[in-house]
């Protein structure tokens, strides 16, 4: 059975966690902030379990690819688990988001895990798309710390 893949970036959020929350709960502003979303194609507004939402996504260069994500796991201001389809060749796609309140506002946590198909090409494949992962990652932390500055 193929192993699994986690990547993870960390960041300080400059606003407290129910601001952060807040934003990154709401399914319909994913393009504002996470860096490989190019359109929320469908999305039911506050995240809730078993509710879904679409987005169109920039993978390598040029390309582009269509998912949908089904939230999984909620912990009010604490955790949130989504899993995604539509990252061929990768499977199982598992986005956590995690907070912690910190004197300068959120420390936030953001990992994805997945598997590779096939899975002999899954160590190389992982180590190609690690550091573009990990830069969108940062980019998207960045950008969620400017778009709470700038909406106060």
């Amino acid at each position: 059975m193929p192993k699994h893949f986690e990547i993870s970036e960390r960041a300080v959020i400059p606003a407290p966690v129910e601001r952060v929350w807040e934003v990154v709960s709401d399914t319909a502003r994913y393009a504002e902030w996470v860096a490989a979303v190019l359109d929320v194609t469908d999305h039911h507004g506050t995240a809730e379990i078993g509710k879904t939402y679409a987005e169109r996504n920039r993978t390598l260069g040029p390309l582009t690819t269509r998912s949908v994500w089904t939230v999984r796991e909620i912990d009010p201001l604490r955790r949130r688990v989504d899993t995604g389809v539509g990252f061929d060749p990768l499977r199982e796609m598992t986005n956590i988001f995690e907070f912690r309140p910190v004197d300068a506002g959120t420390e936030m946590t953001y990992a994805v895990r997945y598997r590779i198909a096939p899975a002999p090409f899954g160590r190389l494949l992982h180590r190609v798309i690690q550091p573009g992962t990990r830069q969108g990652m940062q980019a998207s932390m960045s950008n969620l710390a400017d778009l709470l500055i700038a909406e106060g």
